[in-house]
């Protein structure tokens, strides 16, 4: 298996680093980081904060963990719906959603549970959604080589919701087309169809 470029290792915080900095942030933004309401809140920003980044800590390879299996099959895998849950790097504020994975098998598939943890590994990072969408396919496409892999991801958007243009309802949708998918229209038509059924 190839190294996925996309898979960065970052190392982890010192214990309480985090939290010493959220206590200034709260003093700077006015608050008494000591009053009953706040007095665990940076331990435990903190404790969410290494949980909605545990993506750095995860690689491909353990995640796929050899479940890819030789079969004769050429037609189209879809696992659809798959929710998640990731942090906007531009303003550190969630987005979620659902990611439609599609691939068209050469001679290998990979075992199904293995594609929500893959969208979990690159979601649990701080993220653009047009990178999660594009690492997903890639990584795909890494493991088993298939014909072609197709991705589709809708969000929402707190960055959108809560502040700046405050549109509760918009969504965004990015996709990556790679292989059969990005050369054959038909091929995109029937997983878009799929996908939308």
């Amino acid at each position: 298996m190839k190294k996925n470029k996309a898979v960065v290792k970052v190392m982890p915080p010192q214990d309480g680093l985090i939290a010493s900095h959220v206590r200034d942030v709260l003093l700077d933004l006015g608050e008494d980081p000591k009053r009953e309401g706040l007095a665990r809140t940076p331990e435990r920003y903190e404790r969410a904060m290494k949980f909605l980044t545990s993506g750095y800590q995860t690689n491909l390879q353990d995640i796929v963990n050899r479940a890819v299996f030789t079969v004769d099959c050429d037609e189209m895998v879809i696992v659809k719906d798959i929710e998640f849950f990731s942090m906007c790097e531009h303003h550190l504020l969630p987005f979620f959603g659902k990611v439609h994975v599609a691939y068209l098998p050469k001679d290998k598939v990979i075992g199904l549970s293995k594609i929500p943890r893959i969208v979990n590994m690159f979601a649990r990072r701080l993220q653009l959604q047009e990178r999660l969408t594009q690492q997903v396919a890639e990584a795909v496409s890494e493991v088993i080589s298939p014909r072609g892999v197709g991705v589709l991801v809708e969000a929402s958007h707190f960055c959108m919701m809560m502040r700046g243009v405050e549109k509760q309802h918009s969504s965004t949708v990015t996709s990556n087309m790679l292989g059969h998918f990005r050369s054959s229209k038909a091929t995109r038509d029937e997983f878009l169809a799929l996908v939308r059924r």
